[in-house]
């Protein structure tokens, strides 16, 4: 299989009556992605090879949480064909919006609290596992959930060294010491808040896509807001007539930007890695 087609015998498995079409379209560097056309409506069809249908767990239950306040793509179904899972999506078509609204959107998702922060399951990564049991502090998800496996697996690539871990465990000690005197409450977070991560409809509404959800501090998504751009001002003027940024949020985005760059690091190679020195090299 690769994303320039799907057999026939394929695609009659899915549980969508009267196929018409199916032609591949951008779906990120994770999964292979279509879009179905049908004789009754249009969907997204997302595939990862030699996996089985809890592949998309995650990525169901993070689109169900954060439905309940926000936009985001109708799950229609999933399940494994051939040792491929599969997740059908309501498609959804391109339009223009402005980032005020999508602004706004975010906080409303970041409205939405928990008692704890994690999440109801795990999520396998390329390179990891993303261990979201639920935590009362913050401070012990974050370094120990977060950072630390984070860390571990950069040891295990070769992508790590003395430097970064002196530097590395002095940020740790600020974020921890910050976070054992500030109250934190739990957020629902989208996970991998970057540009590709939102879009518009046709009637210019914002919707929130492929999210890694957890409960969290809201910083550390509004941090990856400011790793590669796309944000404008006005989304963070949108995000604050609901939901006020802190004062002092600059000082706190490092350790968790760090976060973001690291993963970088891990999945794609050492060019991110004088970025994440430059944070290293601010402890």
């Amino acid at each position: 299989m690769n994303n320039q087609q799907l057999s026939t015998t394929w695609l009659a498995q899915l549980p969508l009556n009267n196929i018409i079409s199916c032609e591949p379209v951008s779906g990120g560097d994770i999964n292979l992605a279509y879009q179905i056309k049908t004789t009754n409506a249009t969907y997204f069809l997302k595939v990862q090879p030699q996996h089985p249908a809890s592949y998309f767990d995650h990525e169901i239950l993070s689109l169900k949480e954060i439905g309940q306040v926000a936009n985001v793509p109708t799950p229609i179904a999933h399940g494994e064909i051939n040792s491929d899972a599969y997740l059908i999506l309501k498609w959804i078509t391109k339009g223009y919006g402005d980032q005020y609204a999508l602004g706004q959107e975010v906080a409303k998702m970041h409205q939405l609290k928990n008692e704890k922060f994690g999440f109801m399951d795990n999520h396998q990564t390329k390179v990891l596992v993303k261990d979201n049991h639920w935590n009362p502090s913050w401070c012990n998800f974050y370094i120990n959930q977060r950072l630390k496996p984070e860390v571990s697996t950069a040891i295990k690539t070769g992508q790590w060294n003395k430097w970064r871990q002196t530097h590395f465990d002095r940020m740790v000690t600020k974020f921890n010491n910050y976070y054992s005197t500030t109250e934190v409450q739990p957020s629902l977070l989208h996970g991998d808040l970057w540009a590709g991560n939102f879009m518009f409809n046709q009637e210019h509404q914002p919707y929130l896509i492929d999210p890694d959800c957890i409960y969290g501090d809201r910083e550390f998504d509004l941090a990856m807001t400011t790793v590669f751009g796309g944000f404008d001002e006005q989304f963070y003027r949108g995000y604050n007539t609901i939901y006020p940024i802190k004062p002092g949020i600059n000082a706190r985005l490092p350790w968790y930007k760090f976060y973001y760059l690291c993963m970088h690091l891990i999945l794609f190679g050492e060019s991110y890695g004088p970025a994440m020195d430059q944070i290293l090299n601010n402890y």
